[in-house]
């Protein structure tokens, strides 16, 4: 294991107390209505949640054997399987989050060098080491941890993990034909395309915020004060 692995692992796993810590604020109640993601309630968040768990399980399965097992046999598999957990209770739905971390967590410590190094494929269809497993793991959780009835901010992530998240977001933004350079008070991202700019304390949130979809631009500018791009979904 590397050290960037390494990395993703405890930003794994802090991630989860974190998501659990956020999660306490929301009452039975809450998470029946609605959550901070249109048309999701409280319990498709945690549906989900718990089954990208399992999914991401399945890498780390193809990883340590050699059997190809995709995260999800269809998108259309995967949205029938959030829609079925959201009709669980909320109580199943508390201990699904946590069950399914728990299991994905002790896969993962079982591997060995090659396993981290084996390539498998992802919901999006990019072929990567399973070392990027806890990554994919990590950004759900913290970034989840905001879309709760009751969430969190993107201002309480640690700096490097706000870093990273921007530039896998920024990565992904390039995929979908939006090229940024961001230059921030607080932080400076080097990439080419179209710039944006922001200044003041929680830049780095204002920017992981907007690139991942959730909020205003608020923070976020470009220098010659041209409109911001219009973002598709994230993921």
């Amino acid at each position: 294991m590397n050290t960037t692995t390494a990395q993703s692992l405890s930003w794994m796993q802090d991630g989860q107390a974190y998501f659990l810590d956020r999660l306490k604020f929301n009452s039975d109640e809450e998470l029946h209505g609605p959550s901070r993601l249109p048309g999701w309630t409280g319990r498709h968040l945690l549906s989900h949640l718990g089954h990208n768990a399992r999914a991401l399980g399945r890498l780390a399965h193809w990883a340590a054997t050699g059997e190809p097992t995709p995260m999800y046999r269809s998108p259309e598999a995967r949205a029938k399987d959030i829609e079925a957990g959201a009709a669980w209770t909320v109580a199943r739905l508390r201990a699904f989050v946590e069950d399914e971390h728990s299991s994905l967590t002790n896969a993962l410590d079982r591997f060995d060098d090659v396993a981290w190094q084996t390539e498998v494929v992802t919901a999006q269809a990019r072929t990567v080491p399973a070392s990027t497993i806890p990554w994919l793991r990590a950004r759900e959780l913290w970034v989840h941890a905001c879309d709760l009835p009751t969430g969190g901010d993107f201002a309480d992530f640690p700096r490097s993990f706000t870093n990273a998240l921007i530039n896998d977001a920024l990565a992904r933004r390039a995929t979908q034909g939006i090229d940024l350079t961001a230059q921030l008070a607080d932080r400076a991202v080097a990439d080419n395309g179209r710039p944006a700019q922001g200044s003041g304390p929680g830049c780095s949130a204002d920017l992981a915020r907007w690139l991942t979809g959730r909020g205003s631009d608020e923070g976020v500018r470009t220098p010659s004060g041209i409109a911001l791009p219009e973002l598709p979904a994230w993921l």
